[in-house]
Parts: structure tokens; C-alpha cells; sequence
């Protein structure tokens, strides 16, 4: 019955993304990594 509409409910993160949508995982994993460390290099850096 729900095989019809394979593209209607689309999680948010595939557990086998396609091309683009691994890219932009990994952008966007790295902008928060970045964030991270920008963070963690305040948080010792304040006195």
C-alpha cells in the first residue's frame, strides 16, 4: 500500500545517503567541528 510513495517520507539522515547528500553531511559535520573547536579554544583562553 505504502509502496507507491517511496519518496514521501524521507528521513533525515539516510542510513545509505546518495552523493550529494553525503557531501553535504560532511560540510556540514565540519562546520561543527569547527564550532567545536572554536569553543573549546574560548572556553581556555578566557580567564
Amino acid at each position: 500500500m505504502g509502496a507507491e510513495c517511496e519518496t514521501c517520507r524521507m528521513p533525515m539522515l539516510d542510513p545509505n545517503p546518495q552523493n550529494g547528500q553525503k557531501k553535504m553531511l560532511i560540510v556540514f559535520g565540519s562546520f561543527f567541528a569547527i564550532f567545536v573547536i572554536i569553543a573549546v579554544i574560548a572556553t581556555i583562553a578566557s580567564p
